[in-house]
């Protein structure tokens, strides 16, 4: 897999001068569009869109302090229709525009080429097991939140606090499958990775009732394969570190690939001080060829 990303970094370099056909990337890594999407926003902590929108900027930079060809001509083979546009991407990325940058010779920021290395990092083991389930639904109060990546999240622990009391024993009596009881369950709105980036968060119950309380919230799940991830340790530090390594560990190291559906996590309340908890995280896969 780690070849196969790096194969799909040197397409990129290839074709920053006109349209990346991710479905191309996809078939050099030999998933789907949608677990490259997700894979690469992983481990990159960036949406890919916005790292070839950096690799093109960047390279655009050299062209703007080399003096040549034209600010237009560098423009189109960025893939911007117009100078204005191009000036303003490029003013996002290096803190000056293009004009200004060629007059000046002005410092330039660098987006890197990416490539993906094997690092070893002691012994340590990912606890998991494979389910097959049917189609069930998650059912309990939605919330738009952004994402962080460390840290208690204050907008999630908002959204659980406005939720009053009889709603949240109303959504713990329809839990009637594992993942068991009241759980966390998460949906990506976009296929970025990076902190603030959008998520649906459902504070909710896994049920197999085809009825629910009109006040609530529901989010079909279809039948498929579930991987189940168990950690234990300080909380939030530990839960959040084991989406870490299912993304950069697990996921390039064994033959499933993300699926369209929530991640959903069921937690054990921290009973010690400081807090530990014992997690639960299911991720929708789907079994890959390789």
């Amino acid at each position: 897999m780690l070849e196969r990303l790096n194969q799909a970094m040197g397409y990129i370099e290839d074709h920053l001068d006109r349209e990346i056909d991710v479905s191309e990337l996809a078939r050099i890594t030999a998933t789907s569009e949608y677990h490259f999407r997700r894979l690469f926003s992983s481990l990159a902590g960036m949406p890919l869109s916005e790292y070839v929108r950096r690799r093109r900027l960047t390279v655009a930079g050299a062209d703007v302090l080399a003096g040549k060809p034209s600010l237009l001509e560098i423009a189109v083979r960025c893939g911007y229709t117009s100078g204005e546009a191009f000036a303003r991407a490029f003013r996002a990325v290096h803190g000056v525009g293009p004009g200004e940058a060629r007059r000046t010779g002005a410092a330039l920021n660098a987006q890197p080429r990416l490539s993906f290395r094997l690092t070893v990092e002691g012994s340590s083991t990912m606890r998991y097991r494979i389910v097959e389930k049917e189609a069930f639904r998650i059912v309990g109060r939605k919330a738009r939140v952004p994402l962080i990546h460390e840290g208690a999240n204050p907008h999630i622990a908002e959204h659980i606090r406005s939720i009053p009391p009889e709603t949240l024993q109303r959504i713990a009596a329809l839990s009637d499958q594992d993942p068991r009881g009241v759980v966390s369950a998460t949906v990506r709105v976009s296929d970025g990775f990076e902190e603030g980036a959008d998520l649906d968060y459902y504070h909710a119950a896994a049920t197999s009732s085809e009825t629910a309380p009109e006040d609530l919230d529901v989010l079909e799940c279809p039948a498929g394969t579930w991987a189940v991830f168990e950690n234990t340790g300080p909380f939030p530090q530990a839960l959040q570190q084991m989406w870490a390594d299912v993304a950069a560990r697990w996921m390039p190291s064994n033959p499933y690939e993300y699926r369209p559906g929530p991640e959903i996590l069921r937690v054990t309340p921290p009973d010690s001080d400081p807090p530990h908890a014992t997690a639960h995280l299911w991720i929708p896969v789907s079994r890959t060829g390789r």
